[in-house]
């Protein structure tokens, strides 16, 4: 049996531990040092080209959790990031030169695992499973071949909104309505703002700092066809009310007229956890969205699950494409992982790595897929990317939205986060001592 992994990033390198783990001859294909893409420099694997941290430690957080589950499952990356972590308070940094180097250094020395440095222009199809772990900056050729097998379904940018919490919104200060009564009576939250509140909000948002774009973003014109709210603001004060700020069609209940502006929340999932402020994809930096946004009286303390981003990012519309076990859909033996999944940040994307070569591994020994239940974060991640009833796809990082609720509800955040992580690492616990019998 023959398997090939294309990219010896995070999700890549992962894919092919499994993958030689389980004594299956894997073929990595990774372009560097022969090619580089716009962002990366060095020659070396699982290479950090953003932060040097991934985030925190501690179990009863999001970030924690994930990499724990990760831990339990064999990561290459978590193991490596903790022998050659910096002081970082509670989050998981690193040396980051000393960590890629570490990482190449233990997929070198599998027996199982062939390095191939050249660039792939196709998807392979000359092994009997292969994982697609090319990257968001994956090469225009192999893009390309992706783009034929997704059809429209291939995103080149990601111009995201931010996405909050459903429980952090203030209800109080908000009200349920579809725009002219259509639809359902909760489709939308609506967030109303008076005259006084909008131009507090409109002088701020035009004066907030954006994000540095890289050269290769402002090449490839990341802003057509999606504006970003803040250039929008910047055209005229009124241009938000009558973009994605319009308060016709909504009448607030709480004064019986219509609101002088009012953002839209959109369920980002069936659930209802987590909703995306509709229309306000932006380049603002993170700090400045959460002090700007929180302006808005119903988002005064609202807890940002994920930031809006624009930048590129080749991804695919996982929900329509690919299944639970990362396989794609319609070919067998055809798998994807990392951020082109549509997972987002440098460990989830090294978790979609590992389900993707765990189940590789099932497919080529024709044993059952391996689906982690949705309580889990890994499982709840997973099940975000591949459910077909998630609309408007946008890249999702770990957060405790994507779980489901737990029963009784606890009001103290630590103590429900810490339930969460509990709830999960309890299956774990169970899954090993399995294993073990």
């Amino acid at each position: 049996m023959k398997a090939i992994v294309v990219g010896a990033g995070f999700a890549g390198c992962e894919a092919a531990m499994q993958l030689s783990n389980a004594g299956i001859e894997t073929h990595i294909y990774e372009m560097k040092p022969v090619k580089f893409s716009p962002a990366h420099k060095s020659e070396y694997f699982a290479e950090l080209v953003c932060s040097n941290s991934f985030k925190a430690m501690r179990v009863a957080s999001a970030a924690g959790l994930m990499k724990e589950e990760m831990s339990r499952l064999g990561s290459v990356c978590v193991s490596c990031a903790k022998e050659c972590s910096v002081p970082a308070g509670g989050a998981l940094s690193v040396d980051r030169d000393l960590f890629s180097q570490m990482v190449t250094k233990k997929i070198k020395s599998q027996k199982n695992i062939i390095i191939h440095n050249e660039e792939v222009p196709e998807i392979p199809k000359d092994a009997d499973a292969v994982i697609i772990a090319a990257g968001p900056l994956v090469s225009d050729s192999l893009a390309k071949s992706i783009e034929k097998l997704c059809g429209d379904s291939l995103h080149f940018f990601d111009a995201a909104a931010p996405i909050v919490s459903a429980e952090s919104i203030d209800m109080d200060k908000a009200f349920l309505q579809s725009r002219y009564d259509r639809g359902e009576g909760d489709d939308y939250i609506n967030c109303p703002m008076n005259k006084e509140e909008y131009e507090a909000f409109y002088n701020e948002l035009i004066n907030a700092e954006s994000a540095t774009l890289h050269e290769f973003d402002k090449r490839h014109g990341v802003y057509e066809g999606c504006m970003p709210i803040e250039v929008m603001a910047g055209r005229g004060a009124d241009t938000m009310r009558f973009g994605p700020l319009k308060p016709v069609g909504l009448r607030d209940p709480k004064t019986g007229h219509r609101p002088w502006a009012c953002l839209q929340l959109r369920k980002e999932t069936k659930e209802g956890t987590m909703y995306n402020l509709v229309g306000f994809q932006t380049n603002l930096k993170f700090g400045e969205q959460k002090r700007v946004f929180s302006m808005i009286p119903a988002l005064h303390d609202a807890e940002f699950l994920r930031y809006g981003v624009m930048h590129r990012n080749t991804y695919i519309n996982s929900p329509k494409l690919l299944g639970p076990d990362y396989g794609f859909k319609t070919i067998p033996g055809l798998y994807f992982a990392g951020q082109i999944t549509g997972v987002e940040g440098y460990m989830e994307s090294a978790m979609s790595g590992i389900l993707a070569g765990i189940n590789a591994v099932r497919y080529l020994k024709g044993e059952d897929r391996f689906i982690l239940p949705n309580y889990t974060m890994m499982g709840a991640l997973t099940e975000y990317i591949s459910n077909p009833t998630v609309e408007n796809f946008q890249p999702m990082g770990a957060n405790f939205g994507v779980l489901p609720r737990i029963e009784p509800n606890i009001r103290d955040k630590q103590e429900r986060y810490q339930a969460l992580a509990n709830r999960s690492l309890e299956f774990f616990d169970k899954m090993q001592k399995e294993a073990i019998k």
